[in-house]
């Protein structure tokens, strides 16, 4: 796919220098890479996590290893994602928590709105509107999986909306996925 870059701003950068490509997808702009920032816009270093926390915001290699951040970015607890704000249902969220200046984190109507893909039969695999996982899944970087419809059974076929996702993995009370999720 030949995914389109959001009108106006196809590339968004972090505090760090760190640029990331955008795609448009329905009237919704994503960035289509995890973030890599070791700090938030306003410059306050966000700690590398040893432990996990829900309260102490944290940041952490993915797998536990350096080397995966370049192509994963880091992953965030909850903490360091909402930078002290509090939730919100609105779409746009009005929250820029972890986020470069100019953008914000996206709120459950914001993902309910993405996951709408489902009504497009272009993003749905098998016929299930709930399997819009290949369309939004990387080609790269998925463990094989020969079960239909999971972004590791021909990944050649995934990415269908650009978006990108790579299975970085989560944090859980323990480390958990790498190469067969990514959670946001």
């Amino acid at each position: 796919i030949t995914a389109q870059a959001c009108p106006g701003a196809p590339t968004v950068t972090d505090v760090d220098g760190n640029v990331y490509n955008t795609v448009q997808i329905g009237e919704q702009c994503w960035m289509r890479e995890n973030l890599r920032t070791t700090r938030y816009a306003n410059g306050t270093t966000i700690p590398l996590g040893t432990s996990t926390s829900s309260t102490t915001a944290y940041r952490y290699y993915p797998n536990n290893n350096i080397a995966n951040v370049t192509d994963y970015g880091y992953l965030y607890n909850w903490a360091a994602v909402m930078n002290g704000a509090n939730s919100s249902n609105s779409n746009p969220s009005g929250v820029q928590g972890i986020c470069p200046n100019g953008w914000h984190v996206p709120s459950n109507a914001e993902w309910t709105e993405l996951e709408n893909l489902s009504s497009q039969s272009q993003y749905v695999c098998g016929g299930d509107e709930d399997n819009i996982a290949k369309a939004l899944a990387s080609e790269v970087g998925w463990n094989n999986n020969t079960e239909n419809c999971a972004v590791g059974d021909n990944p050649s076929t995934n990415n269908a909306t650009g978006f990108s996702a790579r299975p970085a993995g989560y944090y859980k009370g323990d480390y958990n996925g790498f190469g067969n999720a990514a959670y946001f």
